[in-house]
């Protein structure tokens, strides 16, 4: 699930992810040149909410902005828990779905202008999304310009110590997507990248074989500062 830059879109926005939000299921992988491969849970995304997600959920604070919504159960959940949510995404498919689940939810880039911006209470990268554009740093900076100082960015790491940058490929039986940039963090390097980027560690858990981290965003302004915004779509 991807709110990225549209330059680093790639098979987020095409088939196979198309093909795999329509049918709500896999097989669908992330593979790079060098082997490497990810088994994308795309059941759970189109699933409702479950336990480890309620972890996050039970979290956020007022307005929340779910960054990269996909098919939006976190949207849609966040709507019972009386929140006022908003899903960006790029896939044209993925918006349909959350707004089939009475979610609200927009075609756009984390990096294109948004509504309330500087003024989110809570923003979420979960889904490894925190790997968006495959530059944490930029994400981050970007992130701490949409949400007011103080609010919160709940982040899904990956479950071991990694601080990984690669191009990957959408895959599926059919064919394979275009290539695009992407990261894995874990806990640790997170961490490092929060302190630099205006934002303050402040828990870390674990729920069913997922981790996660809450930031808080530096009260004072930050001096390093985020991209120019690029125009809006859909």
């Amino acid at each position: 699930m991807n709110g990225g830059t549209r330059a680093d879109a790639g098979s987020w926005t095409e088939d196979p992810y198309t093909e795999a939000l329509l049918l709500g299921r896999g097989p669908l992988y992330l593979r790079g040149p060098d082997g490497w491969s990810h088994t994308l849970e795309v059941e759970r995304w189109c699933a409702a909410a479950d336990a480890a997600d309620l972890t996050v959920l039970d979290r956020c604070r007022g307005t929340v902005l779910d960054i990269g919504c996909g098919p939006g159960r976190l949207v849609a959940a966040l709507r019972e828990y009386g929140h006022a949510p908003l899903g960006i995404d790029l896939n044209a498919a993925a918006v349909e779905r959350t707004r089939r689940r009475g979610g609200r939810a927009l075609r756009r880039s984390v990096f294109d202008p948004l509504p309330a911006s500087g003024g989110w209470d809570t923003a979420l990268l979960i889904d490894g999304n925190v790997g968006i554009g495959g530059d944490p740093l930029l994400l981050l900076r970007r992130i701490a310009q949409l949400v007011r100082p103080g609010g919160l960015l709940l982040v899904e790491v990956a479950g071991e110590d990694v601080d990984e940058r690669r191009q990957v490929r959408m895959e599926n039986a059919r064919g394979a997507g275009t290539p695009f940039p992407w990261a894995r963090l874990g806990t640790a390097a997170l961490h490092r990248t929060a302190r630099a980027t205006g934002w303050t560690p402040e828990d870390a858990w674990s729920k069913d074989a997922r981790a996660f981290t809450a930031l808080r965003r530096d009260r004072a302004e930050h001096p390093a500062s985020g991209p120019r915004a690029g125009p809006a779509s859909g």
